[in-house]
Protein backbone atom coordinates (compact mmCIF):
# COMPACT_ATOMS: atom_id res chain seq x y z
CA UNK A 1 0.00 0.00 0.00
CA UNK A 2 2.89 2.23 0.70
CA UNK A 3 3.80 1.87 -2.91
CA UNK A 4 0.44 2.95 -4.35
CA UNK A 5 0.61 6.10 -1.93
CA UNK A 6 3.94 6.60 -3.47
CA UNK A 7 2.42 6.01 -6.87
CA UNK A 8 -0.23 7.93 -6.27
CA UNK A 9 1.67 11.18 -4.40
CA UNK A 10 4.20 11.49 -7.19
CA UNK A 11 1.37 11.32 -9.80
CA UNK A 12 -0.33 14.40 -8.39
CA UNK A 13 2.65 16.53 -8.41
CA UNK A 14 3.04 15.55 -12.04
CA UNK A 15 -0.05 16.95 -12.53
CA UNK A 16 -0.35 19.90 -10.59
CA UNK A 17 1.09 23.17 -13.28
CA UNK A 18 -2.68 21.51 -14.97
CA UNK A 19 -4.58 21.15 -11.83
CA UNK A 20 -4.74 25.42 -11.61
CA UNK A 21 -6.54 25.47 -14.87
CA UNK A 22 -10.17 23.32 -12.61
CA UNK A 23 -10.85 25.93 -10.44
CA UNK A 24 -9.69 29.26 -8.35
CA UNK A 25 -9.14 27.27 -5.59
CA UNK A 26 -7.39 24.72 -7.27
CA UNK A 27 -5.01 27.03 -9.02
CA UNK A 28 -3.85 28.44 -5.29
CA UNK A 29 -3.20 25.10 -4.64
CA UNK A 30 -1.34 23.72 -7.50
CA UNK A 31 0.48 27.33 -8.00
CA UNK A 32 1.58 27.92 -3.98
CA UNK A 33 2.60 23.92 -4.49
CA UNK A 34 5.05 25.06 -7.57
CA UNK A 35 6.48 27.96 -6.21
CA UNK A 36 6.90 26.65 -2.53
CA UNK A 37 10.44 26.39 -2.15
CA UNK A 38 11.13 29.99 -3.43
CA UNK A 39 8.63 31.30 -1.05
CA UNK A 40 9.75 29.75 1.99
CA UNK A 41 13.42 30.51 1.41
CA UNK A 42 12.75 33.86 1.34
CA UNK A 43 11.14 33.83 4.83
CA UNK A 44 14.10 32.06 6.19
CA UNK A 45 17.51 32.95 7.86
CA UNK A 46 20.74 31.37 8.59
CA UNK A 47 20.82 30.19 12.12
CA UNK A 48 17.22 31.01 13.31
CA UNK A 49 15.26 29.17 16.08
CA UNK A 50 12.15 27.82 14.33
CA UNK A 51 9.04 26.16 16.08
CA UNK A 52 6.77 24.91 13.68
CA UNK A 53 3.49 23.84 13.18
CA UNK A 54 1.39 22.13 10.67
CA UNK A 55 -2.13 22.11 10.01
CA UNK A 56 -4.35 21.20 6.89
CA UNK A 57 -6.99 24.18 7.04
CA UNK A 58 -8.23 27.35 9.13
CA UNK A 59 -10.08 25.33 11.23
CA UNK A 60 -7.33 23.00 12.64
CA UNK A 61 -4.95 26.16 12.77
CA UNK A 62 -7.41 27.74 15.08
CA UNK A 63 -6.62 24.52 17.26
CA UNK A 64 -3.01 25.53 17.18
CA UNK A 65 -3.55 29.23 18.35
CA UNK A 66 -3.22 28.48 22.25
CA UNK A 67 0.05 26.43 21.47
CA UNK A 68 1.17 29.33 19.42
CA UNK A 69 0.27 32.26 21.90
CA UNK A 70 1.93 30.12 25.03
CA UNK A 71 5.41 29.36 23.25
CA UNK A 72 5.62 32.69 21.38
CA UNK A 73 5.82 34.30 25.01
CA UNK A 74 8.14 31.92 26.75
CA UNK A 75 10.19 31.28 23.55
CA UNK A 76 10.85 35.08 22.43
CA UNK A 77 13.81 34.32 20.63
CA UNK A 78 11.96 31.80 18.09
CA UNK A 79 10.57 32.20 14.91
CA UNK A 80 6.84 30.64 14.76
CA UNK A 81 6.49 29.09 11.51
CA UNK A 82 2.89 27.73 9.76
CA UNK A 83 2.05 25.14 7.16
CA UNK A 84 -0.95 24.81 5.37
CA UNK A 85 -2.25 22.23 3.16
CA UNK A 86 -5.52 24.06 1.87
CA UNK A 87 -5.15 27.23 0.36
CA UNK A 88 -8.20 28.73 2.54
CA UNK A 89 -5.84 28.39 5.70
CA UNK A 90 -2.83 29.83 3.90
CA UNK A 91 -4.29 32.45 1.92
CA UNK A 92 -6.13 34.03 5.01
CA UNK A 93 -2.95 33.53 7.34
CA UNK A 94 0.18 34.71 5.20
CA UNK A 95 0.12 37.90 6.53
CA UNK A 96 -0.70 37.86 10.12
CA UNK A 97 1.51 39.69 12.41
CA UNK A 98 1.72 36.98 15.18
CA UNK A 99 3.49 34.29 12.24
CA UNK A 100 6.93 34.98 11.33
CA UNK A 101 6.81 32.36 8.57
CA UNK A 102 3.94 31.01 6.38
CA UNK A 103 4.13 28.52 3.56
CA UNK A 104 1.96 25.81 1.89
CA UNK A 105 3.17 22.03 3.08
CA UNK A 106 4.58 20.51 -0.48
CA UNK A 107 3.31 17.17 -1.48
CA UNK A 108 4.69 14.32 0.45
CA UNK A 109 7.50 12.68 -1.26
CA UNK A 110 10.46 12.25 0.44
CA UNK A 111 12.41 14.52 -1.74
CA UNK A 112 10.08 17.52 -0.81
CA UNK A 113 10.44 16.23 3.13
CA UNK A 114 13.65 16.84 2.86
CA UNK A 115 14.06 20.10 1.23
CA UNK A 116 11.11 21.37 3.08
CA UNK A 117 13.54 20.17 6.51
CA UNK A 118 16.43 21.63 5.48
CA UNK A 119 14.86 24.94 4.89
CA UNK A 120 13.26 25.53 7.59
CA UNK A 121 15.10 23.71 10.24
CA UNK A 122 12.53 23.04 12.79
CA UNK A 123 13.63 22.76 16.48
CA UNK A 124 9.97 20.91 16.86
CA UNK A 125 7.12 20.54 15.21
CA UNK A 126 3.62 20.06 16.22
CA UNK A 127 0.95 18.63 13.74
CA UNK A 128 -2.89 19.03 14.52
CA UNK A 129 -5.61 16.91 14.35
CA UNK A 130 -5.60 14.36 11.43
CA UNK A 131 -2.07 15.94 9.42
CA UNK A 132 -0.07 12.53 9.39
CA UNK A 133 2.36 12.38 6.32
CA UNK A 134 4.41 9.18 5.52
CA UNK A 135 7.16 10.45 4.06
CA UNK A 136 7.61 13.24 5.90
CA UNK A 137 7.60 11.89 9.45
CA UNK A 138 10.31 9.43 8.05
CA UNK A 139 12.60 12.51 7.60
CA UNK A 140 11.30 14.15 10.79
CA UNK A 141 12.35 11.00 12.46
CA UNK A 142 15.79 10.63 10.50
CA UNK A 143 16.87 14.15 11.53
CA UNK A 144 15.70 13.30 15.11
CA UNK A 145 13.01 16.57 15.22
CA UNK A 146 10.44 15.85 17.95
CA UNK A 147 7.17 15.75 16.84
CA UNK A 148 3.62 15.78 18.43
CA UNK A 149 -0.23 15.68 17.50
CA UNK A 150 -2.33 17.89 18.91
CA UNK A 151 -5.57 17.36 19.50
CA UNK A 152 -5.86 14.01 17.78
CA UNK A 153 -9.46 12.17 17.13
CA UNK A 154 -9.74 8.50 16.08
CA UNK A 155 -12.08 6.57 15.10
CA UNK A 156 -11.78 2.83 13.89
CA UNK A 157 -13.20 3.32 10.55
CA UNK A 158 -9.69 5.28 10.14
CA UNK A 159 -6.43 3.73 7.81
CA UNK A 160 -4.87 3.37 10.44
CA UNK A 161 -5.98 0.71 12.26
CA UNK A 162 -7.14 -1.32 8.92
CA UNK A 163 -4.40 -3.97 7.50
CA UNK A 164 -4.12 -2.23 4.06
CA UNK A 165 -2.91 0.86 6.43
CA UNK A 166 0.09 -0.27 8.09
CA UNK A 167 2.26 2.12 6.41
CA UNK A 168 -0.13 4.65 8.08
CA UNK A 169 -0.13 3.32 11.24
CA UNK A 170 3.86 3.10 10.89
CA UNK A 171 4.08 6.91 10.28
CA UNK A 172 1.54 7.72 13.46
CA UNK A 173 3.82 5.67 15.45
CA UNK A 174 7.12 8.32 14.58
CA UNK A 175 5.12 10.74 16.76
CA UNK A 176 6.46 11.60 20.09
CA UNK A 177 3.63 12.28 21.70
CA UNK A 178 -0.65 11.99 20.50
CA UNK A 179 -2.19 14.22 22.48
CA UNK A 180 -5.95 12.91 22.07
CA UNK A 181 -9.34 14.88 22.41
CA UNK A 182 -11.41 11.99 24.16
CA UNK A 183 -10.98 8.59 26.13
CA UNK A 184 -12.84 7.26 22.86
CA UNK A 185 -9.68 7.94 21.18
CA UNK A 186 -6.91 6.90 24.13
CA UNK A 187 -8.66 3.59 24.30
CA UNK A 188 -8.24 2.86 20.16
CA UNK A 189 -4.89 3.90 20.10
CA UNK A 190 -3.78 1.75 22.84
CA UNK A 191 -5.80 -1.36 21.63
CA UNK A 192 -3.75 -0.93 18.34
CA UNK A 193 -0.20 -0.70 20.24
CA UNK A 194 0.26 3.04 20.51
CA UNK A 195 1.36 3.92 24.23
CA UNK A 196 3.02 7.41 23.50
CA UNK A 197 -0.28 8.90 24.06
CA UNK A 198 -2.32 11.10 26.22
CA UNK A 199 -5.56 12.44 26.50
CA UNK A 200 -5.04 16.56 26.79
CA UNK A 201 -8.42 17.18 25.88
CA UNK A 202 -9.28 19.95 23.00
CA UNK A 203 -7.00 23.44 22.44
CA UNK A 204 -10.27 24.98 20.73
CA UNK A 205 -11.83 25.45 24.31
CA UNK A 206 -8.85 27.62 25.25
CA UNK A 207 -9.23 29.37 21.74
CA UNK A 208 -12.74 30.31 21.91
CA UNK A 209 -12.33 31.19 25.81
CA UNK A 210 -9.49 33.18 25.08
CA UNK A 211 -12.19 35.51 23.00
CA UNK A 212 -14.22 36.74 25.59
CA UNK A 213 -11.01 38.56 27.11
CA UNK A 214 -10.65 40.27 23.87
CA UNK A 215 -12.43 43.74 22.75
CA UNK A 216 -15.49 41.74 20.06
CA UNK A 217 -16.68 45.39 19.66
CA UNK A 218 -18.06 45.88 16.33
CA UNK A 219 -19.44 49.51 15.34
CA UNK A 220 -21.96 48.54 12.78
CA UNK A 221 -23.44 45.39 15.26
CA UNK A 222 -23.69 48.07 17.74
CA UNK A 223 -25.93 50.06 15.36
CA UNK A 224 -27.16 46.88 14.18
CA UNK A 225 -28.61 46.02 17.68
CA UNK A 226 -29.06 49.33 19.27
CA UNK A 227 -32.61 48.63 19.87
CA UNK A 228 -32.19 45.61 21.83
CA UNK A 229 -33.69 43.25 19.81
CA UNK A 230 -33.49 39.43 19.90
CA UNK A 231 -30.56 38.44 17.54
CA UNK A 232 -29.70 35.16 15.84
CA UNK A 233 -26.81 34.78 14.21
CA UNK A 234 -26.57 32.34 11.28
CA UNK A 235 -22.96 31.35 11.01
CA UNK A 236 -20.99 29.40 8.25
CA UNK A 237 -23.84 28.34 6.50
CA UNK A 238 -23.93 26.66 3.37
CA UNK A 239 -27.06 26.66 1.09
CA UNK A 240 -28.08 23.28 2.32
CA UNK A 241 -28.21 25.24 5.58
CA UNK A 242 -30.27 28.06 4.36
CA UNK A 243 -32.91 25.79 2.80
CA UNK A 244 -34.12 24.67 5.74
CA UNK A 245 -33.92 27.96 7.72
CA UNK A 246 -34.83 30.64 4.93
CA UNK A 247 -38.80 30.39 5.54
CA UNK A 248 -38.57 31.15 9.15
CA UNK A 249 -35.88 34.15 8.74
CA UNK A 250 -38.94 35.95 6.25
CA UNK A 251 -42.16 34.70 8.36
CA UNK A 252 -39.87 35.60 11.77
CA UNK A 253 -41.70 37.96 14.09
CA UNK A 254 -40.66 41.66 13.70
CA UNK A 255 -38.40 41.81 16.89
CA UNK A 256 -35.98 39.13 15.74
CA UNK A 257 -32.90 40.36 13.99
CA UNK A 258 -31.12 37.95 11.74
CA UNK A 259 -27.19 37.86 10.92
CA UNK A 260 -26.23 36.01 8.02
CA UNK A 261 -22.32 35.20 7.38
CA UNK A 262 -21.92 32.77 4.78
CA UNK A 263 -19.38 30.00 4.64
CA UNK A 264 -18.58 30.55 0.62
CA UNK A 265 -18.36 34.60 -0.26
CA UNK A 266 -19.91 33.97 -4.10
CA UNK A 267 -20.69 37.49 -4.91
CA UNK A 268 -23.78 35.36 -7.19
CA UNK A 269 -25.09 32.97 -4.30
CA UNK A 270 -25.21 36.37 -1.97
CA UNK A 271 -27.16 38.19 -4.27
CA UNK A 272 -29.66 35.51 -4.82
CA UNK A 273 -30.08 35.17 -0.85
CA UNK A 274 -30.51 38.29 -0.33
CA UNK A 275 -33.25 38.74 -2.78
CA UNK A 276 -35.15 35.22 -1.17
CA UNK A 277 -35.70 37.24 1.98
CA UNK A 278 -38.62 39.42 2.19
CA UNK A 279 -37.48 41.21 5.21
CA UNK A 280 -35.64 44.71 5.86
CA UNK A 281 -31.94 43.47 4.49
CA UNK A 282 -28.27 44.77 3.25
CA UNK A 283 -25.33 43.10 2.85
CA UNK A 284 -21.97 44.33 5.13
CA UNK A 285 -20.45 45.60 2.06
CA UNK A 286 -23.57 47.78 1.09
CA UNK A 287 -24.28 49.60 4.91
CA UNK A 288 -22.00 52.50 4.43
CA UNK A 289 -24.46 55.72 4.99
CA UNK A 290 -27.42 53.12 5.89
CA UNK A 291 -29.60 53.28 9.27
CA UNK A 292 -28.56 49.79 9.93
CA UNK A 293 -30.78 49.88 13.54
CA UNK A 294 -33.90 49.47 10.60
CA UNK A 295 -32.65 46.39 9.47
CA UNK A 296 -33.75 43.05 9.82
CA UNK A 297 -31.28 40.96 8.33
CA UNK A 298 -27.97 41.56 7.33
CA UNK A 299 -25.85 39.29 5.37
CA UNK A 300 -21.71 39.42 6.26
CA UNK A 301 -20.51 39.35 2.91
CA UNK A 302 -16.63 39.43 4.70
CA UNK A 303 -14.38 36.58 6.08
CA UNK A 304 -13.32 37.13 9.18
CA UNK A 305 -15.47 38.84 11.92
CA UNK A 306 -17.53 36.15 12.76
CA UNK A 307 -16.65 35.61 16.05
CA UNK A 308 -17.30 39.00 17.37
CA UNK A 309 -20.76 38.67 15.83
CA UNK A 310 -21.27 35.96 17.73
CA UNK A 311 -21.09 37.89 21.07
CA UNK A 312 -23.87 40.08 19.76
CA UNK A 313 -26.05 36.87 19.71
CA UNK A 314 -28.72 35.33 21.83
CA UNK A 315 -29.00 32.14 19.80
CA UNK A 316 -27.16 30.98 16.43
CA UNK A 317 -27.11 28.18 13.92
CA UNK A 318 -24.01 27.09 13.23
CA UNK A 319 -24.09 26.10 9.42
CA UNK A 320 -22.27 22.53 7.37
CA UNK A 321 -24.08 20.12 8.96
CA UNK A 322 -27.11 20.39 6.55
CA UNK A 323 -24.70 18.71 3.90
CA UNK A 324 -21.86 16.93 4.08
CA UNK A 325 -19.33 19.79 4.05
CA UNK A 326 -18.86 19.04 7.77
CA UNK A 327 -19.81 21.15 10.95
CA UNK A 328 -18.72 24.24 11.58
CA UNK A 329 -17.36 25.50 15.12
CA UNK A 330 -19.69 25.65 17.65
CA UNK A 331 -17.58 26.40 20.27
CA UNK A 332 -17.06 29.68 19.26
CA UNK A 333 -20.92 30.66 19.93
CA UNK A 334 -20.98 28.18 22.90
CA UNK A 335 -17.91 30.25 24.43
CA UNK A 336 -20.65 33.29 24.84
CA UNK A 337 -23.34 31.58 26.63
CA UNK A 338 -25.61 31.07 23.59
CA UNK A 339 -28.05 28.33 22.60
CA UNK A 340 -27.01 26.66 19.33
CA UNK A 341 -28.96 24.87 16.38
CA UNK A 342 -27.25 22.73 13.68
CA UNK A 343 -28.33 20.82 11.22
CA UNK A 344 -28.32 16.64 11.32
CA UNK A 345 -24.75 15.59 10.06
CA UNK A 346 -22.49 15.78 13.36
CA UNK A 347 -21.48 12.17 14.29
CA UNK A 348 -17.60 12.88 14.18
CA UNK A 349 -18.08 15.93 15.95
CA UNK A 350 -17.52 15.29 19.47
CA UNK A 351 -18.27 18.24 21.49
CA UNK A 352 -21.57 18.97 19.11
CA UNK A 353 -22.85 15.61 20.20
CA UNK A 354 -21.65 15.98 24.21
CA UNK A 355 -23.39 19.68 23.85
CA UNK A 356 -26.54 18.13 22.50
CA UNK A 357 -26.60 15.98 25.54
CA UNK A 358 -26.02 18.22 28.08
CA UNK A 359 -29.29 20.47 26.25
CA UNK A 360 -26.98 23.66 25.05
CA UNK A 361 -27.38 22.44 21.30
CA UNK A 362 -30.09 20.86 19.28
CA UNK A 363 -30.38 19.11 15.94
CA UNK A 364 -32.43 19.79 12.98
CA UNK A 365 -32.76 17.71 10.03
CA UNK A 366 -35.97 20.02 8.56
CA UNK A 367 -37.55 23.02 7.56
CA UNK A 368 -40.32 22.06 10.11
CA UNK A 369 -37.48 20.94 13.14
CA UNK A 370 -35.86 24.34 12.58
CA UNK A 371 -39.33 25.95 12.99
CA UNK A 372 -39.86 24.26 15.96
CA UNK A 373 -36.57 24.58 18.62
CA UNK A 374 -36.49 28.14 17.00
CA UNK A 375 -40.07 28.95 18.06
CA UNK A 376 -39.53 27.71 21.51
CA UNK A 377 -36.06 29.74 21.90
CA UNK A 378 -37.55 32.94 21.03
CA UNK A 379 -40.60 32.53 22.68
CA UNK A 380 -39.36 30.94 26.13
CA UNK A 381 -36.56 32.94 27.70
CA UNK A 382 -36.26 30.79 30.47
CA UNK A 383 -35.31 27.93 28.48
CA UNK A 384 -33.13 29.85 25.91
CA UNK A 385 -31.38 31.43 28.99
CA UNK A 386 -30.84 27.70 30.48
CA UNK A 387 -29.57 26.30 26.96
CA UNK A 388 -27.46 29.32 26.94
CA UNK A 389 -25.98 28.68 30.47
CA UNK A 390 -24.88 25.19 29.68
CA UNK A 391 -23.19 26.26 26.54
CA UNK A 392 -21.12 28.59 28.35
CA UNK A 393 -20.25 26.21 31.01
CA UNK A 394 -19.60 23.17 29.35
CA UNK A 395 -16.95 25.32 26.93
CA UNK A 396 -15.56 26.07 30.59
CA UNK A 397 -15.85 22.91 31.96
CA UNK A 398 -13.68 21.57 29.20
CA UNK A 399 -11.00 23.99 28.97
CA UNK A 400 -6.84 23.11 29.87
CA UNK A 401 -5.83 21.44 27.06
CA UNK A 402 -3.14 24.10 26.33
CA UNK A 403 -1.38 23.49 29.91
CA UNK A 404 -1.39 19.68 29.69
CA UNK A 405 0.14 20.05 26.27
CA UNK A 406 3.07 22.35 27.35
CA UNK A 407 3.91 20.83 30.37
CA UNK A 408 4.38 17.27 28.45
CA UNK A 409 6.20 18.10 25.95
CA UNK A 410 10.26 17.43 25.22
CA UNK A 411 11.64 21.19 24.15
CA UNK A 412 15.22 20.99 24.12
CA UNK A 413 15.72 24.52 24.86
CA UNK A 414 13.16 24.70 28.26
Amino acid sequence: MKSLYQFIIHSFQFFLPVLKYFNPKMKSFAEGRIHWESELKSQVSENEKVIWFHAASLGEYEQAVPIIDALKKKYTSHKIAVSFFSPSGYEVKKKDSKLDIVTYLPLDTKKNAGKFLNILKPEIAFFIKYEVWPNLMDVLEKKQIKSYLISGVFRKQQLYFKPMGQFMAKALSKFDHLFVQNEESLALLKDHGFEQASISGDTRYDRVISQLAMNNQLDFMDKFTASGELTMVFGSTWPEDLSITLDAINNAPEHIKFVIAPHQINSAQIQKLKKSITKKVLCFSEIENQNLEELQVLIVDTIGLLTKIYSYADLAYVGGGMGLSGLHNVLEPAAFGIPIVIGKNFEKFPEAKMLRRLGGLFSVSSANEFVSIFEKLISDSMFREKSGQISGHFVNSEAGATQKILSAIDFEND
